[in-house]
């Protein structure tokens, strides 16, 4: 089905109609494409089968690491038949989305006990808008003690001790909040253009508050017990503007712990006193080859001397490693159950020789991980409630030239005992700093199930070799990120992994616009395309949704130079009549409010006006669904789908 442009006279952008969701003639395509969409999947082979399996495989369900607060241990987990995961105090249900909101539209977005563990503030949004409102709940009873709370997005939230006030993010701003008082009465601590973070020791003594800019954060330390909490001295951990990402904490033993990449693009620890913020001397030092994820320390009578636990992520894959906390020098490796990743380092508020964390792997769901420092022991804490038989998989890890030359690491998983050039799926990001880490993933395994391919490119852009990585897929240098995914797939098919005709690229949100750059710029690569929430148009990226906030990242249309940078890789601009296209598909949400569903309309109808190529250009669109978290029955229908498109355009059989 073909839709020529609705106004002839705006050659550069003859979509632009299709911006306003609520027009009219947005309505009337919109509800064609679903048409298109609906005919054309009930025709897809193996649709059903791959649902089975997706479904199959997600009632695994997941568990969260532990957090301690008081006598209690809090955590989410998610049973075999529910949609959302469920918050607990210890082993007992708290907070339950799946009985909140039956149709699965409400997702718990963030939650933070108190110092005491008697008091939770908790952030609930619905369909899928990520406008997240908070409530204060009482752990004990689980009513309602207050809320709600507007205007909180994912905010970082900073109780006091004692339980009766918290700091945490409204509106761009920082506020100091009294339990039982108006909002209104709020205090404003912090407000400017920042995305704010807030962080404490854990005696509540001492309150962090950072403002995170495109590549640079600035930080600030105040000690509540000398300045109160309602004007906190604020005293700079680094001078500001100085580019650099830095979290400080203060640690159980007084000093004053700097995560920081500054001089360090793959990240060091520093140690500092807190009255003297900014005067740091050097923990532990960046290793060049794997940036520094995250530490604990380890201490208490157990133990001969205090410990840190380190972990680092070498092109994206975790590592764990035993530091002497007194000189940083590193004792020995803890070896993880695979090639996998995990989650943050948890500790004991009081101290002690256990750190808790996630772990996960491509076959792998979310398991929580023990570490006794005692023994030197890791073991399972916790198992996903339900057990699944993950297909038997191979992983290989490999190098390859990107067009200037540079080495990008790429991750190709497949059946074990496969051979020859088989359907593959081609899978990148490169954005944000942001890494392709290994995880559980119900839309991966089937396809390797049925014997296909599936390949993920650390391409420029990300964060899998640090932040110089970053920096050399960003703004100018962009393109590096398409070139990378390009050489990526000429990689696979020199490599006798796959074909032009087998191979499929797949992308979501800035992945999206990499694989809507690369079809435009190498269509004859692919012989389909998948691009989840897109963006497309860069000339007008900035205009709608959080684009404002990422012109750090990519540029400005305001600015003439970057325009030209833009234009010059913008997919949606780039598409040209009579190109022969793979075919593509197109995933919106019309809740999203992170990325424009415009970008997925405009790309679509350019798409569909131009391509000479046999495949189809469709549009599926999902209501009551935003950019982040999702109910599993949602995200089940949307991987069947996926991977049922990816087989019939590839000639992999799911069935």
């Amino acid at each position: 089905m073909i839709y020529p442009p609705a106004d002839r006279h705006n050659g550069d952008d003859p979509y632009q109609w299709l911006e306003d969701a609520h027009a009219p003639a947005t309505h009337v395509w919109s509800d064609a494409q679903d048409e298109l969409w609906d005919t054309y999947a009930e025709t897809l082979p193996g649709r059903e089968a791959a649902l089975a399996r997706v479904r199959e495989l997600s009632s695994a369900g997941m568990v969260g690491a532990p957090v301690w607060r008081g006598s209690h241990s809090f955590h989410v987990r998610r049973g075999t038949r529910e949609n959302h995961a469920v918050l607990h105090r210890d082993n007992a249900p708290l907070l339950d989305p799946n009985l909140l909101d039956p149709t699965g539209a409400t997702v718990l977005d963030d939650w933070q006990p108190d110092l005491e563990g008697r008091l939770m503030a908790v952030q609930l949004s619905r369909g899928g808008s990520e406008r997240s409102v908070m409530y204060v709940v009482d752990t004990g009873s689980g009513g309602l003690v207050e809320g709600p709370i507007e205007g909180c997005r994912y905010s970082p939230v900073v109780w006091l001790p004692g339980g009766g006030a918290f700091y945490y993010v409204r509106s761009r701003e920082v506020w100091l909040h009294r339990v039982g008082t108006p909002v209104a009465e709020d205090l404003s601590i912090m407000a400017g253009d920042a995305s704010y973070g807030l962080a404490s020791s854990a005696d509540g003594r001492w309150l962090v508050v950072s403002a995170a800019y495109a590549t640079r954060n600035d930080v600030w330390l105040a000690d509540l017990d000398e300045s109160g909490p309602e004007r906190p001295r604020l005293r700079a951990v680094l001078e500001s503007g100085t580019p650099a990402r830095t979290a400080p904490c203060v640690g159980r033993d007084g000093r004053l712990y700097v995560v920081t990449d500054l001089e360090a693009p793959c990240v060091r620890l520093c140690v500092a006193d807190p009255a003297t913020p900014g005067d740091w001397h050097e923990l532990v030092p960046e290793d060049p080859e794997a940036v520094l994820s995250g530490y604990a320390v380890l201490d208490g009578p157990a133990l001969e001397r205090p410990l840190l636990l380190v972990s680092r992520l070498r092109d994206a894959v975790a590592e764990l490693a035993l530091h002497d906390l007194a000189t940083g020098v590193r004792l020995r490796e803890v070896d993880l159950p695979g090639l996998g990743s995990i989650g943050n380092l948890g500790t004991r508020p009081e101290g002690g020789h256990e750190a808790w964390f996630t772990y996960t792997d491509h076959v792998t769901p979310s398991t929580v991980l023990r570490f006794d420092a005692a023994d030197g022991s890791l073991t399972v804490w916790e198992e996903p409630p339900g057990a699944v038989k993950p297909p038997d998989i191979v992983t290989t890890r490999m190098e390859y030239a990107s067009a200037d030359g540079t080495s990008v690491p790429m991750v190709v998983l497949s059946r074990s005992g496969d051979t020859g050039p088989r359907p593959a799926i081609l899978y990148g990001y490169g954005g944000f700093g942001k890494s392709l880490a290994p995880a559980y993933s119900t839309y991966i395994l089937p396809w390797l199930a049925a014997g296909g391919v599936f390949a993920l490119a650390g391409v420029r852009g990300g964060g899998e070799r640090g932040e110089s990585w970053h920096q050399a897929g960003r703004r100018e240098l962009k393109q590096n990120s398409f070139d990378d995914f390009l050489a990526a797939a000429e990689t696979l098919i020199e490599r006798g992994w796959t074909t032009s005709e087998q191979l499929g690229a797949c992308g979501e949100s800035n992945g999206g616009l990499l694989v809507a750059a690369a079809i435009t710029q190498r269509p004859s690569l692919f012989a389909a395309a998948v691009c989840s929430a897109p963006l497309t148009d860069m000339a007008r990226y900035e205009l709608s949704g959080m684009g404002a906030s990422w012109r750090a990242e990519y540029g400005t249309a305001a600015d003439p130079v970057d325009l030209r940078r833009l234009m010059a890789y913008s997919p949606y601009h780039r598409v040209r009549a009579g190109a022969r296209y793979p075919a593509t598909l197109l995933t919106v949400f019309d809740g999203d409010t992170r990325v424009d569903p415009m970008h997925a309309r405009k790309m679509c109808a350019a798409l569909q006006w131009a391509t000479s190529g046999p495949g189809p250009v469709v549009l599926r669109r999902e209501e009551h669904v935003g950019h982040g978290e999702r109910s599993v029955s949602s995200g089940v229908r949307l991987a069947a789908d996926l991977l049922a498109f990816l087989a019939a355009h590839t000639g992999l059989r799911l069935s």
